[in-house]
Protein backbone atom coordinates (compact mmCIF):
# COMPACT_ATOMS: atom_id res chain seq x y z
CA UNK A 1 0.00 0.00 0.00
CA UNK A 2 1.10 3.40 -0.84
CA UNK A 3 1.40 6.10 1.80
CA UNK A 4 0.85 9.64 0.96
CA UNK A 5 0.59 12.76 3.74
CA UNK A 6 -1.81 15.63 3.00
CA UNK A 7 -0.54 19.30 5.16
CA UNK A 8 -3.20 21.48 5.99
CA UNK A 9 -2.80 24.78 8.15
CA UNK A 10 -6.42 26.50 9.14
CA UNK A 11 -4.65 29.68 8.69
CA UNK A 12 -3.03 29.08 4.97
CA UNK A 13 -6.01 29.77 2.92
CA UNK A 14 -6.74 30.39 -1.20
CA UNK A 15 -10.51 31.91 -0.80
CA UNK A 16 -14.09 31.87 0.17
CA UNK A 17 -15.45 29.44 -3.07
CA UNK A 18 -17.96 32.05 -5.12
CA UNK A 19 -20.99 29.71 -5.49
CA UNK A 20 -20.76 30.22 -9.09
CA UNK A 21 -18.11 27.99 -9.44
CA UNK A 22 -20.23 25.24 -9.38
CA UNK A 23 -22.53 26.50 -12.99
CA UNK A 24 -23.70 24.70 -15.83
CA UNK A 25 -24.53 25.35 -18.72
CA UNK A 26 -27.39 24.74 -21.19
CA UNK A 27 -27.52 25.29 -25.49
CA UNK A 28 -29.56 24.74 -27.75
CA UNK A 29 -27.58 22.02 -29.21
CA UNK A 30 -29.21 18.64 -29.74
CA UNK A 31 -31.25 16.61 -27.12
CA UNK A 32 -30.18 19.71 -23.97
CA UNK A 33 -33.11 21.70 -24.16
CA UNK A 34 -35.59 20.22 -26.32
CA UNK A 35 -36.44 16.59 -24.90
CA UNK A 36 -33.78 17.62 -21.83
CA UNK A 37 -35.51 19.77 -19.25
CA UNK A 38 -38.55 20.87 -22.24
CA UNK A 39 -40.70 18.34 -23.78
CA UNK A 40 -44.29 18.98 -23.86
CA UNK A 41 -46.56 15.91 -23.69
CA UNK A 42 -44.29 13.84 -22.18
CA UNK A 43 -45.85 11.92 -18.84
CA UNK A 44 -42.57 13.41 -16.96
CA UNK A 45 -43.37 16.79 -17.77
CA UNK A 46 -45.63 19.34 -16.12
CA UNK A 47 -48.64 21.47 -17.66
CA UNK A 48 -45.33 24.20 -18.65
CA UNK A 49 -43.82 21.31 -20.31
CA UNK A 50 -40.98 21.06 -18.10
CA UNK A 51 -39.34 17.97 -17.55
CA UNK A 52 -39.94 16.96 -13.80
CA UNK A 53 -37.88 13.72 -13.57
CA UNK A 54 -34.63 15.89 -15.12
CA UNK A 55 -35.56 19.01 -12.76
CA UNK A 56 -35.69 16.76 -9.75
CA UNK A 57 -32.10 15.48 -10.88
CA UNK A 58 -30.57 19.33 -11.41
CA UNK A 59 -32.47 20.54 -7.97
CA UNK A 60 -30.52 18.17 -6.11
CA UNK A 61 -27.10 19.97 -7.83
CA UNK A 62 -27.93 23.01 -6.54
CA UNK A 63 -26.55 24.62 -9.06
CA UNK A 64 -26.42 28.17 -8.66
CA UNK A 65 -25.73 29.40 -12.42
CA UNK A 66 -26.72 28.17 -16.00
CA UNK A 67 -24.96 29.61 -19.05
CA UNK A 68 -27.43 30.35 -22.09
CA UNK A 69 -27.85 29.95 -24.93
CA UNK A 70 -24.80 29.17 -26.07
CA UNK A 71 -21.88 28.71 -26.98
CA UNK A 72 -21.81 28.07 -30.34
CA UNK A 73 -24.98 28.78 -30.73
CA UNK A 74 -25.10 32.11 -29.86
CA UNK A 75 -23.38 33.53 -32.49
CA UNK A 76 -26.08 33.17 -35.17
CA UNK A 77 -29.08 33.41 -32.27
CA UNK A 78 -31.81 35.90 -33.01
CA UNK A 79 -33.35 36.81 -29.31
CA UNK A 80 -36.51 38.34 -30.55
CA UNK A 81 -37.41 35.64 -32.19
CA UNK A 82 -37.74 33.57 -29.20
CA UNK A 83 -39.80 35.82 -27.44
CA UNK A 84 -44.20 35.97 -27.92
CA UNK A 85 -46.38 33.93 -28.66
CA UNK A 86 -45.59 30.77 -29.57
CA UNK A 87 -47.39 30.46 -32.98
CA UNK A 88 -46.22 33.64 -33.87
CA UNK A 89 -42.02 32.61 -33.63
CA UNK A 90 -40.06 31.76 -36.79
CA UNK A 91 -37.72 28.57 -36.98
CA UNK A 92 -34.06 29.19 -37.30
CA UNK A 93 -31.53 27.18 -39.32
CA UNK A 94 -29.19 27.14 -36.43
CA UNK A 95 -25.40 27.36 -38.41
CA UNK A 96 -23.41 26.34 -35.24
CA UNK A 97 -24.87 22.77 -35.23
CA UNK A 98 -26.70 22.77 -38.66
CA UNK A 99 -30.54 21.73 -36.61
CA UNK A 100 -33.35 23.40 -36.82
CA UNK A 101 -34.49 25.64 -34.13
CA UNK A 102 -37.71 26.05 -33.43
CA UNK A 103 -37.67 28.56 -30.51
CA UNK A 104 -40.92 27.64 -29.07
CA UNK A 105 -38.25 27.83 -26.49
CA UNK A 106 -36.95 30.68 -25.86
CA UNK A 107 -35.69 33.23 -23.51
CA UNK A 108 -38.71 33.92 -21.24
CA UNK A 109 -39.17 30.42 -20.76
CA UNK A 110 -35.57 29.51 -19.90
CA UNK A 111 -36.35 32.52 -17.08
CA UNK A 112 -39.05 31.16 -15.71
CA UNK A 113 -37.25 27.51 -15.40
CA UNK A 114 -34.68 28.70 -13.89
CA UNK A 115 -37.03 30.32 -11.40
CA UNK A 116 -38.69 26.86 -11.07
CA UNK A 117 -34.76 24.92 -10.98
CA UNK A 118 -33.81 27.18 -7.85
CA UNK A 119 -30.65 28.93 -10.45
CA UNK A 120 -30.08 32.20 -12.07
CA UNK A 121 -29.48 32.56 -15.88
CA UNK A 122 -25.85 33.86 -17.10
CA UNK A 123 -26.96 35.01 -20.42
CA UNK A 124 -24.60 35.05 -23.48
CA UNK A 125 -25.39 37.83 -26.25
CA UNK A 126 -24.22 37.47 -29.86
CA UNK A 127 -21.58 39.45 -30.88
CA UNK A 128 -21.34 36.75 -34.19
CA UNK A 129 -23.67 38.10 -36.53
CA UNK A 130 -24.95 41.21 -34.53
CA UNK A 131 -23.03 43.85 -32.20
CA UNK A 132 -23.63 46.41 -29.35
CA UNK A 133 -27.06 47.18 -30.66
CA UNK A 134 -28.50 43.59 -29.86
CA UNK A 135 -26.90 43.89 -26.74
CA UNK A 136 -28.12 47.19 -25.83
CA UNK A 137 -32.08 45.59 -26.49
CA UNK A 138 -32.24 42.51 -25.01
CA UNK A 139 -30.50 43.99 -21.60
CA UNK A 140 -33.28 46.56 -21.89
CA UNK A 141 -35.87 43.76 -22.37
CA UNK A 142 -34.64 41.79 -19.42
CA UNK A 143 -33.83 44.36 -16.86
CA UNK A 144 -35.76 47.74 -17.08
CA UNK A 145 -39.03 47.65 -15.57
CA UNK A 146 -41.30 49.59 -18.08
CA UNK A 147 -41.64 52.61 -20.12
CA UNK A 148 -38.92 52.02 -22.78
CA UNK A 149 -39.90 49.86 -26.17
CA UNK A 150 -38.41 46.51 -25.47
CA UNK A 151 -38.96 46.67 -21.64
CA UNK A 152 -42.45 47.52 -22.30
CA UNK A 153 -42.69 44.16 -25.17
CA UNK A 154 -41.82 41.83 -22.40
CA UNK A 155 -44.79 43.08 -20.05
CA UNK A 156 -47.01 42.86 -22.83
CA UNK A 157 -45.89 39.34 -22.95
CA UNK A 158 -46.49 38.63 -19.67
CA UNK A 159 -43.89 39.50 -17.59
CA UNK A 160 -44.62 42.32 -15.42
CA UNK A 161 -41.05 42.34 -13.71
CA UNK A 162 -37.90 42.27 -14.76
CA UNK A 163 -35.99 39.37 -15.46
CA UNK A 164 -33.01 40.86 -13.66
CA UNK A 165 -30.34 38.99 -15.36
CA UNK A 166 -26.59 39.86 -13.39
CA UNK A 167 -24.31 37.77 -15.26
CA UNK A 168 -24.26 38.52 -19.33
CA UNK A 169 -21.43 36.76 -21.48
CA UNK A 170 -20.09 38.99 -24.48
CA UNK A 171 -19.69 36.67 -27.31
CA UNK A 172 -18.25 32.96 -27.25
CA UNK A 173 -14.96 31.72 -28.50
CA UNK A 174 -14.72 34.36 -30.98
CA UNK A 175 -11.12 33.23 -31.61
CA UNK A 176 -12.67 30.46 -33.04
CA UNK A 177 -12.63 29.67 -36.81
CA UNK A 178 -15.47 27.37 -36.67
CA UNK A 179 -17.30 30.48 -34.79
CA UNK A 180 -19.80 32.22 -37.07
CA UNK A 181 -18.66 35.69 -37.29
CA UNK A 182 -15.44 35.08 -35.53
CA UNK A 183 -13.20 38.14 -34.92
CA UNK A 184 -9.67 39.00 -34.90
CA UNK A 185 -8.32 40.40 -31.39
CA UNK A 186 -8.30 43.87 -31.78
CA UNK A 187 -12.12 43.50 -33.82
CA UNK A 188 -13.32 41.66 -30.46
CA UNK A 189 -11.38 43.96 -27.85
CA UNK A 190 -12.93 46.53 -29.45
CA UNK A 191 -16.68 45.73 -30.20
CA UNK A 192 -16.49 44.28 -26.57
CA UNK A 193 -15.39 47.08 -24.77
CA UNK A 194 -17.96 49.58 -27.01
CA UNK A 195 -21.01 46.66 -26.23
CA UNK A 196 -19.86 47.03 -22.22
CA UNK A 197 -20.03 50.55 -21.90
CA UNK A 198 -23.38 50.46 -23.90
CA UNK A 199 -25.13 47.43 -21.79
CA UNK A 200 -23.42 49.52 -18.62
CA UNK A 201 -25.36 52.50 -19.63
CA UNK A 202 -28.86 50.39 -19.49
CA UNK A 203 -27.52 48.31 -16.13
CA UNK A 204 -24.47 49.90 -14.63
CA UNK A 205 -24.71 46.92 -11.76
CA UNK A 206 -24.49 44.02 -14.10
CA UNK A 207 -21.15 41.77 -14.56
CA UNK A 208 -20.03 40.99 -17.84
CA UNK A 209 -17.36 38.17 -19.26
CA UNK A 210 -15.49 38.90 -21.94
CA UNK A 211 -13.92 36.15 -24.69
CA UNK A 212 -10.80 34.88 -23.60
CA UNK A 213 -8.88 32.16 -26.11
CA UNK A 214 -11.28 29.64 -26.74
CA UNK A 215 -8.36 26.83 -25.55
CA UNK A 216 -4.74 26.64 -24.86
CA UNK A 217 -4.31 24.69 -27.95
CA UNK A 218 -5.37 27.68 -30.64
CA UNK A 219 -2.61 29.60 -32.10
CA UNK A 220 -4.02 32.78 -30.71
CA UNK A 221 -3.98 32.03 -26.81
CA UNK A 222 -2.14 34.31 -25.22
CA UNK A 223 -1.82 37.75 -27.74
CA UNK A 224 -5.76 37.23 -27.97
CA UNK A 225 -6.84 37.64 -24.42
CA UNK A 226 -3.77 40.56 -23.74
CA UNK A 227 -5.28 41.97 -26.97
CA UNK A 228 -8.82 41.74 -26.17
CA UNK A 229 -8.31 43.06 -21.95
CA UNK A 230 -5.82 45.82 -23.00
CA UNK A 231 -9.15 47.16 -24.92
CA UNK A 232 -12.32 45.88 -22.75
CA UNK A 233 -10.48 45.68 -19.24
CA UNK A 234 -11.84 48.93 -17.84
CA UNK A 235 -15.36 47.11 -18.76
CA UNK A 236 -15.63 43.94 -17.72
CA UNK A 237 -15.44 41.56 -14.67
CA UNK A 238 -14.14 38.73 -16.22
CA UNK A 239 -12.21 36.50 -18.68
CA UNK A 240 -14.33 33.09 -19.95
CA UNK A 241 -11.80 29.69 -20.61
CA UNK A 242 -12.72 26.23 -22.10
CA UNK A 243 -10.93 23.11 -21.95
CA UNK A 244 -11.99 19.74 -22.95
CA UNK A 245 -10.13 16.83 -22.43
CA UNK A 246 -10.20 13.89 -24.62
CA UNK A 247 -9.08 10.18 -24.31
CA UNK A 248 -7.09 10.11 -27.83
CA UNK A 249 -4.79 7.24 -29.35
CA UNK A 250 -1.78 8.27 -27.60
CA UNK A 251 -3.32 8.29 -24.30
CA UNK A 252 -3.58 6.14 -22.10
CA UNK A 253 -5.83 5.81 -18.46
CA UNK A 254 -2.50 6.96 -16.24
CA UNK A 255 -2.08 9.87 -19.09
CA UNK A 256 -5.98 10.91 -19.11
CA UNK A 257 -6.40 10.62 -15.47
CA UNK A 258 -3.22 13.66 -15.30
CA UNK A 259 -4.74 16.13 -17.69
CA UNK A 260 -5.29 18.19 -14.33
CA UNK A 261 -1.86 19.19 -14.74
CA UNK A 262 -2.51 20.82 -18.06
CA UNK A 263 -5.65 22.45 -16.45
CA UNK A 264 -3.80 23.84 -13.23
CA UNK A 265 -1.07 25.37 -15.70
CA UNK A 266 -3.84 26.93 -18.27
CA UNK A 267 -5.49 28.86 -14.96
CA UNK A 268 -2.37 30.06 -13.83
CA UNK A 269 -1.16 31.31 -17.47
CA UNK A 270 -4.34 33.17 -18.28
CA UNK A 271 -4.29 34.87 -14.20
CA UNK A 272 -1.10 36.10 -15.17
CA UNK A 273 -2.12 37.29 -18.64
CA UNK A 274 -4.84 39.08 -16.95
CA UNK A 275 -2.63 40.69 -14.35
CA UNK A 276 0.00 41.77 -17.08
CA UNK A 277 -2.62 43.77 -18.49
CA UNK A 278 -3.20 44.95 -15.35
CA UNK A 279 -0.05 46.12 -14.30
CA UNK A 280 0.41 47.60 -18.23
CA UNK A 281 -2.80 49.70 -17.45
CA UNK A 282 -1.49 50.42 -13.67
CA UNK A 283 -4.91 49.76 -12.52
CA UNK A 284 -6.25 48.64 -9.34
CA UNK A 285 -8.75 46.20 -11.05
CA UNK A 286 -8.38 42.80 -10.74
CA UNK A 287 -9.98 40.16 -13.97
CA UNK A 288 -10.71 37.33 -12.55
CA UNK A 289 -11.73 34.16 -14.37
CA UNK A 290 -14.62 32.90 -15.67
CA UNK A 291 -14.41 29.12 -16.69
CA UNK A 292 -17.47 28.72 -18.52
CA UNK A 293 -16.93 25.52 -20.15
CA UNK A 294 -15.17 22.48 -18.90
CA UNK A 295 -15.95 18.84 -19.35
CA UNK A 296 -14.62 15.79 -20.61
CA UNK A 297 -15.53 14.99 -24.34
CA UNK A 298 -14.63 12.45 -26.74
CA UNK A 299 -16.96 9.24 -27.07
CA UNK A 300 -19.61 10.93 -29.51
CA UNK A 301 -17.16 12.94 -31.68
CA UNK A 302 -17.06 9.64 -34.32
CA UNK A 303 -20.94 9.65 -34.59
CA UNK A 304 -21.67 13.06 -34.49
CA UNK A 305 -19.30 13.86 -37.61
CA UNK A 306 -21.99 11.25 -39.52
CA UNK A 307 -25.09 13.26 -38.23
CA UNK A 308 -28.14 14.05 -40.63
CA UNK A 309 -28.20 18.40 -41.29
CA UNK A 310 -31.77 20.48 -40.56
CA UNK A 311 -32.82 18.28 -38.11
CA UNK A 312 -34.98 18.88 -34.66
CA UNK A 313 -33.18 17.90 -31.32
CA UNK A 314 -31.37 15.04 -32.55
CA UNK A 315 -28.96 13.14 -31.23
CA UNK A 316 -25.56 15.15 -30.70
CA UNK A 317 -23.07 15.19 -28.60
CA UNK A 318 -24.18 12.42 -26.48
CA UNK A 319 -21.13 11.43 -24.36
CA UNK A 320 -22.07 8.15 -22.28
CA UNK A 321 -19.46 8.84 -19.68
CA UNK A 322 -17.29 5.98 -17.88
CA UNK A 323 -15.87 5.24 -14.80
CA UNK A 324 -12.10 6.80 -15.43
CA UNK A 325 -14.40 10.22 -16.77
CA UNK A 326 -15.75 10.72 -13.68
CA UNK A 327 -12.26 10.54 -12.33
CA UNK A 328 -10.86 12.96 -14.15
CA UNK A 329 -14.11 15.02 -13.68
CA UNK A 330 -13.32 14.78 -9.82
CA UNK A 331 -9.62 16.06 -10.55
CA UNK A 332 -10.61 18.95 -12.64
CA UNK A 333 -13.08 19.91 -9.25
CA UNK A 334 -10.10 20.02 -6.97
CA UNK A 335 -8.48 21.91 -9.82
CA UNK A 336 -11.34 24.34 -9.78
CA UNK A 337 -11.31 24.60 -5.98
CA UNK A 338 -7.37 24.82 -5.43
CA UNK A 339 -8.03 28.06 -7.81
CA UNK A 340 -10.64 29.86 -5.65
CA UNK A 341 -9.01 32.90 -5.16
CA UNK A 342 -9.37 34.05 -9.40
CA UNK A 343 -12.01 31.49 -10.63
CA UNK A 344 -15.11 32.63 -9.19
CA UNK A 345 -17.52 31.43 -12.11
CA UNK A 346 -17.46 27.95 -13.91
CA UNK A 347 -19.40 25.88 -15.55
CA UNK A 348 -19.68 22.04 -16.30
CA UNK A 349 -20.29 22.07 -19.68
CA UNK A 350 -23.10 20.81 -20.31
CA UNK A 351 -26.64 20.04 -18.02
CA UNK A 352 -28.51 17.76 -19.54
CA UNK A 353 -27.82 14.67 -22.58
CA UNK A 354 -25.70 17.40 -24.29
CA UNK A 355 -22.28 16.47 -22.89
CA UNK A 356 -24.00 15.69 -19.69
CA UNK A 357 -24.07 14.16 -16.08
CA UNK A 358 -28.08 13.97 -17.15
CA UNK A 359 -29.45 11.43 -19.85
CA UNK A 360 -32.98 11.62 -20.65
CA UNK A 361 -35.36 9.73 -23.03
CA UNK A 362 -39.09 9.32 -23.13
CA UNK A 363 -39.14 6.77 -20.54
CA UNK A 364 -36.60 8.06 -17.86
CA UNK A 365 -33.93 10.37 -16.64
CA UNK A 366 -31.01 9.31 -15.21
CA UNK A 367 -27.24 9.92 -13.45
CA UNK A 368 -24.38 9.59 -15.63
CA UNK A 369 -20.81 9.13 -13.76
CA UNK A 370 -19.58 12.28 -13.43
CA UNK A 371 -22.84 13.66 -11.85
CA UNK A 372 -21.47 11.90 -8.72
CA UNK A 373 -18.52 14.16 -8.34
CA UNK A 374 -20.16 16.86 -9.62
CA UNK A 375 -22.74 16.51 -7.02
CA UNK A 376 -19.94 16.44 -4.08
CA UNK A 377 -18.46 19.44 -4.51
CA UNK A 378 -21.26 21.74 -5.34
CA UNK A 379 -23.04 20.72 -1.66
CA UNK A 380 -19.59 20.12 0.61
CA UNK A 381 -16.75 22.58 -1.59
CA UNK A 382 -18.94 26.05 -0.37
CA UNK A 383 -16.35 27.71 2.27
CA UNK A 384 -13.06 28.68 2.91
CA UNK A 385 -10.59 26.79 0.48
CA UNK A 386 -7.29 25.75 2.18
CA UNK A 387 -4.26 25.52 1.05
CA UNK A 388 -3.31 21.63 0.38
CA UNK A 389 -0.06 20.51 0.27
CA UNK A 390 0.11 16.55 -0.96
CA UNK A 391 3.32 14.41 0.29
CA UNK A 392 2.97 11.39 -2.26
CA UNK A 393 4.73 9.26 -4.70
CA UNK A 394 4.74 10.13 -8.29
CA UNK A 395 4.37 8.94 -11.63
CA UNK A 396 5.61 9.90 -15.53
CA UNK A 397 3.29 9.47 -18.62
CA UNK A 398 3.20 9.95 -21.95
CA UNK A 399 2.24 13.75 -22.09
CA UNK A 400 3.05 14.41 -18.54
CA UNK A 401 6.21 13.90 -15.83
CA UNK A 402 5.93 13.94 -11.76
CA UNK A 403 2.37 13.40 -11.21
CA UNK A 404 1.51 12.74 -8.05
CA UNK A 405 -0.64 9.79 -7.30
CA UNK A 406 -3.20 11.61 -5.18
CA UNK A 407 -4.68 14.63 -5.68
CA UNK A 408 -6.65 16.81 -3.07
CA UNK A 409 -8.20 19.91 -1.39
CA UNK A 410 -9.95 21.07 1.94
CA UNK A 411 -12.59 23.33 2.15
CA UNK A 412 -13.57 24.69 5.86
CA UNK A 413 -16.90 25.99 5.88
CA UNK A 414 -17.09 27.61 9.85
CA UNK A 415 -21.10 28.31 9.30
CA UNK A 416 -21.87 24.30 9.15
CA UNK A 417 -19.00 23.44 11.38
CA UNK A 418 -17.20 21.25 8.63
CA UNK A 419 -13.95 20.39 7.02
CA UNK A 420 -14.34 18.25 3.79
CA UNK A 421 -11.18 16.69 2.30
CA UNK A 422 -11.38 15.85 -1.51
CA UNK A 423 -8.97 13.00 -2.34
CA UNK A 424 -8.32 11.52 -6.20
CA UNK A 425 -6.39 8.04 -5.69
CA UNK A 426 -4.98 8.26 -9.75
CA UNK A 427 -2.94 4.89 -8.75
CA UNK A 428 -5.09 2.43 -10.78
CA UNK A 429 -3.82 -0.75 -8.85
CA UNK A 430 -3.54 0.05 -5.49
CA UNK A 431 -4.73 1.51 -2.07
CA UNK A 432 -3.16 4.30 -0.45
CA UNK A 433 -2.93 5.06 3.33
CA UNK A 434 -3.31 8.97 3.63
CA UNK A 435 -2.53 10.68 6.81
CA UNK A 436 -3.88 14.30 7.83
CA UNK A 437 -2.42 16.29 10.67
CA UNK A 438 -5.87 17.70 12.17
CA UNK A 439 -4.45 18.37 15.48
CA UNK A 440 -5.37 22.48 15.15
CA UNK A 441 -9.28 21.59 14.50
CA UNK A 442 -10.39 19.93 17.78
CA UNK A 443 -13.57 18.38 18.29
CA UNK A 444 -13.93 17.85 15.10
CA UNK A 445 -14.64 13.90 13.97
CA UNK A 446 -14.72 11.68 10.93
CA UNK A 447 -18.96 12.18 9.62
CA UNK A 448 -18.67 10.57 6.60
CA UNK A 449 -16.19 9.04 4.07
CA UNK A 450 -18.23 8.83 0.36
CA UNK A 451 -16.15 6.34 -1.74
CA UNK A 452 -16.34 5.73 -5.36
CA UNK A 453 -14.88 3.12 -7.05
CA UNK A 454 -15.18 0.40 -9.42
CA UNK A 455 -13.39 -2.53 -10.94
CA UNK A 456 -13.65 -1.90 -14.31
CA UNK A 457 -12.60 1.89 -15.81
CA UNK A 458 -15.31 1.49 -18.68
CA UNK A 459 -18.07 1.09 -16.19
CA UNK A 460 -20.70 3.34 -16.96
CA UNK A 461 -24.40 3.89 -15.90
CA UNK A 462 -27.51 3.81 -18.67
CA UNK A 463 -31.22 3.74 -18.19
CA UNK A 464 -31.44 -0.12 -17.91
CA UNK A 465 -28.42 -0.05 -14.80
CA UNK A 466 -28.48 3.40 -13.52
CA UNK A 467 -26.54 2.83 -10.08
CA UNK A 468 -23.79 0.96 -11.66
CA UNK A 469 -20.93 3.47 -10.49
CA UNK A 470 -22.17 5.31 -7.68
CA UNK A 471 -20.80 6.71 -4.34
CA UNK A 472 -21.08 4.56 -1.16
CA UNK A 473 -20.83 5.34 2.66
CA UNK A 474 -18.60 3.78 4.82
CA UNK A 475 -15.43 4.67 3.50
CA UNK A 476 -12.20 3.71 6.10
CA UNK A 477 -10.80 7.08 7.76
CA UNK A 478 -10.58 7.23 11.33
CA UNK A 479 -9.36 10.34 13.31
CA UNK A 480 -7.35 9.67 16.34
CA UNK A 481 -4.91 12.05 18.66
CA UNK A 482 -5.82 14.87 16.16
CA UNK A 483 -4.38 12.86 12.87
CA UNK A 484 -6.84 11.72 10.35
CA UNK A 485 -5.60 7.75 8.46
CA UNK A 486 -7.46 7.46 5.09
CA UNK A 487 -7.56 4.14 3.45
CA UNK A 488 -8.19 5.69 -0.27
CA UNK A 489 -8.86 2.46 -2.36
CA UNK A 490 -7.42 1.85 -5.82
CA UNK A 491 -8.78 4.30 -8.49
CA UNK A 492 -11.11 6.32 -6.25
CA UNK A 493 -13.11 9.65 -5.84
CA UNK A 494 -12.84 9.99 -1.97
CA UNK A 495 -14.70 12.59 0.03
CA UNK A 496 -14.17 12.73 3.37
CA UNK A 497 -16.16 15.09 6.23
CA UNK A 498 -15.14 15.93 9.07
CA UNK A 499 -18.26 18.07 11.68
CA UNK A 500 -18.22 19.05 15.42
Amino acid sequence: MKKGRIILDRDYRVAETDPRIFGSFLEHLGRAVYEGIYQPGNPFSDERGYRKDTMELINALQVPIIRYPGGNFVSNYNWEDTVGPKENRPPRLDLAWRTIEPNTFGLDEFVDWCRAAGTAPMMAVNLGTRGAENARDVIEYCNIEKGSKFSDLRRKYGHEKPHDIRLWCLGNEMDGPWQTGAKTATEYGRLAEETAKIMRAVDPSIELVACGSCGVNISTFGTWDATVLSHCYDYVDYLSMHQYFDLNENADAKDFLANTLSMDNFIKSVASICDYVKAVKKSKKTINISFDEWNVWYHSKAADAKADPWCLAPHLLEDIYNFMDALLVGGMLITLLKHADRVKIACLAQLVNVIAPIMTSDTGAWRQTIYWPYLHASLYGRGTVLQTLVDAPKYDSKNYTDVPYLDSVAVQNDEQNRITIFALNRDLDEDMEVTTDLRQYEGYHVARHIVMTHADLEAINDEAHPNNVVPVEGGNSKLDAGVLTSVLPAKSWNVIILEK
